[in-house]
């Protein structure tokens, strides 16, 4: 069969490296129709050295910008049910009193499983979530409706069914290790079963060993799990030193910290995802980056749950591959761009509390003291390009030879020069067009999913 090439052309937004934003006013991209991967990227009004050629081209209108979509690295597709409630307890508390029961219920109600996954996957679509991390429920029927419900949206779906041999709620359980490593198996092979009629480029969903965290999981659960990984190089992800509550449990039933539990069953790898990781140390984020262990980042559920905040700076310093998560319903907003937000002000914070300290101390904070917190630019990579790292995936850039995961973005009307939604642009501040980083910025603090006009997975169009 030909292969046919659909072009963009317009201005393009990606954040290569941290805190390295990359603006390409008119710029040209052609993806390749069938496959979805881009096979062209350059100025648009110089003359093509490529043998590329394009049967048909889209025009971004001059007040719109593209930009690669967000990747959610933390979210429990089934409190999903309940978003927005239940915040007010401490994290071992308010699993049992709501996140249990939840996921309880979806088990045993698989219309009501499918009514919200459906829904679940169309708004992180409209959100411009691309990719998004799932933990789902201990029972393999309600997670294959939640692949399949992901995998029919069109959005790239990491689903983990739970395993969890321990539990507080007597009737929410596995029976025993075994069981639920024989049903991680199952899992695993029909998930992938699922798509494998399908060409690679249309896979969306893959199978993740989703171990809730340390206080749910045997010690022989946690090594089947680790010897499974290896053995079918599955991604891992969990919880690892998440709140104060948790990590005494993990102390007092254990006698080591969680992060010493994962690492002595095999389960910190360069394909492990650890959701929060507020109580580690400098020194166990050096171990992270040595494992190759990615960090999904939710500043949101770490401020209601963690008596700590993540140490974001110290991570990245290290090189530690890390994303954001929204951790739905630890948090209560599915869109990535609250996480963004809110990742930048919790750093803030940090760095505010390091000063008066250093000033308490008669310390002056002179200019060679590292800054604790990060930028908007910074959270943005972290958004796109970090979450794509963090899941393996080649995707959060315009680069030949990487996949069309992309959002367009509108700031203004190209007819009557207004601002598009919450946005509002005065001509006595910026320019209205073209667009330049001030209007960006803007739009990172302030817009929402009414400046989101199209997003494509793979070059497949799944929102317009």
């Amino acid at each position: 069969m030909a292969s046919y090439h659909h072009a963009y052309r317009g201005m393009f937004v990606h954040t290569l490296s941290l805190g390295s934003m990359q603006v390409f006013h008119d710029y040209r991209l052609a993806v390749v129709d069938q496959h979805g991967i881009i096979v062209y990227f350059d100025q648009a009004n110089l003359p093509s050295l490529s043998a590329v050629s394009w049967t048909t081209e889209t025009l971004i209108p001059e007040g719109s910008f593209i930009l690669p979509t967000f990747c959610d690295l933390h979210l429990h597709a089934p409190q999903y049910l309940y978003q927005g409630n239940g915040l007010d307890l401490p994290l071992m508390q308010w699993l049992d009193t709501y996140a249990l029961k939840a996921e309880e219920q979806l088990d045993s109600d698989h219309g009501l499983a499918k009514e919200i996954y459906k829904t679940l996957a169309r708004r992180l679509l409209r959100n411009g979530t691309g990719a998004v991390l799932l933990f789902g429920t201990i029972k393999e029927d309600t997670n294959m409706i939640l692949a399949e419900e992901m995998q029919n949206a069109g959005i790239r779906a990491f689903v983990g069914k739970l395993s969890m041999d321990i539990s507080s709620r007597r009737t929410y359980v596995e029976p025993s290790a075994q069981a639920s490593l024989d049903s991680a198996e199952s899992f695993v092979s029909r998930c992938r079963a699922l798509t494998q009629e399908l060409a690679p480029h249309e896979r969306r969903v893959e199978p993740v060993l989703t171990p809730r965290f340390v206080p749910t999981c045997s010690d022989e659960l946690l090594h089947g799990l680790g010897e499974l990984s290896e053995k079918e190089n599955l991604k891992i992800q969990s919880h690892l030193a998440e709140a104060h509550d948790e990590v005494e449990l993990v102390r007092k039933e254990r006698g080591m910290e969680d992060i010493d539990v994962f690492e002595k069953h095999k389960l910190l790898t360069s394909r492990t995802i650890q959701a929060h990781c507020t109580f580690l140390s400098p020194p166990d984020l050096s171990r992270i980056h040595d494992h190759g262990t990615a960090i999904a980042h939710c500043p949101l559920s770490n401020v209601y749950f963690s008596a700590e905040p993540f140490r974001l700076r110290e991570a990245l310093d290290r090189n530690v591959k890390v994303g954001l998560g929204t951790d739905i319903a630890g948090g209560y907003s599915v869109d990535i761009m609250n996480a963004m937000r809110q990742a930048v002000a919790v750093s803030r914070m940090r760095q505010g509390k390091n000063l008066m300290s250093r000033i308490e101390q008669g310390q002056d904070g002179g200019e060679d003291e590292r800054n604790l917190a990060i930028d908007w630019k910074e959270s943005l990579y972290l958004a796109t390009r970090g979450g794509s790292i963090a899941l393996g995936l080649d995707s959060g850039v315009f680069e030949v030879g990487a996949p069309f995961d992309a959002q367009m973005i509108v700031l203004c009307d190209t007819e009557s020069g207004e601002g598009v939604g919450a946005l509002d642009f005065f001509s006595g501040s910026v320019p209205k067009l073209p667009l330049n980083v001030d209007m960006i910025e803007k739009w990172w603090c302030v817009g929402d999913d009414r400046n989101r006009r199209s997003v494509w997975v793979q070059g497949n169009q799944v929102v317009s």
